[in-house]
């Protein structure tokens, strides 16, 4: 009996240390080091940098942009904002009063700024993660009155520049139109103001 369990214990010991050190380093490192290869932006987190080469943000993590002057991302529902480390969606559903009450203030503070008619849902809630760094086309076309406004920049040239940044669902059906607030927000600093 102790020669069946010499037998069986052993090749099962060899197996999990072969797959441990497989799966658990060999696979790792290897696809750590084909992402650097083939992907080196993305692997190293799709950073943004400006012209003196200062990390300003990145293209797949949304941030938080406070003055009017910029085109403002969804709210985040991760940590105290934008929080990779805490990266969740609120879990609230449409008939959850919590979340009529979290939504209320937000909606008050758009209609302030100038959003009128249909408010656009991405403009009030948090994305599932509570990190996405874009808006629909609609939210972002419903913030061009202020953004204009305070830059002193023709409205329909800054609507004209929302529409150039609209990215198109992958192979025309994966995903949804979207806007980067990012890139967006750098593409109308380099436009200037009229001020």
């Amino acid at each position: 009996m102790t020669d069946d369990l010499k037998s069986s214990l052993r090749p099962a010991i060899v197996l999990t240390i072969l797959f441990a050190l497989l799966l658990g380093l060999v696979y790792p490192f290897a696809m750590t080091g084909i992402g650097q290869a083939l992907f080196p932006s993305q692997a190293n987190g799709s950073l943004v940098r400006d012209s003196a080469g200062r990390v300003i943000g990145s293209t797949v993590i949304g941030q938080a942009f406070t003055s009017d002057r910029n085109f403002q991302t969804r709210p985040s529902a991760a940590g105290k904002g934008y929080d990779g480390l805490a990266s969740s969606g609120s879990n609230l559903g449409p008939t959850s009063q919590a979340l009529v009450d979290r939504v209320k203030p937000d909606i008050d503070k758009r209609r302030g700024e100038g959003v009128t008619g249909q408010m656009p849902a991405d403009l009030v809630t948090a994305s599932g993660s509570g990190l996405d760094p874009h808006l629909s086309p609609e939210a972002a076309r419903a913030q061009v009155a202020r953004v204009a406004r305070v830059r002193g920049v023709p409205a329909d040239q800054v609507a004209r520049l929302v529409d150039a940044n609209v990215e198109r669902p992958i192979l025309g059906i994966l995903g949804e139109p979207r806007v980067n607030v990012l890139a967006l927000n750098q593409r109308l600093d380099r436009l200037g103001t009229g001020r």
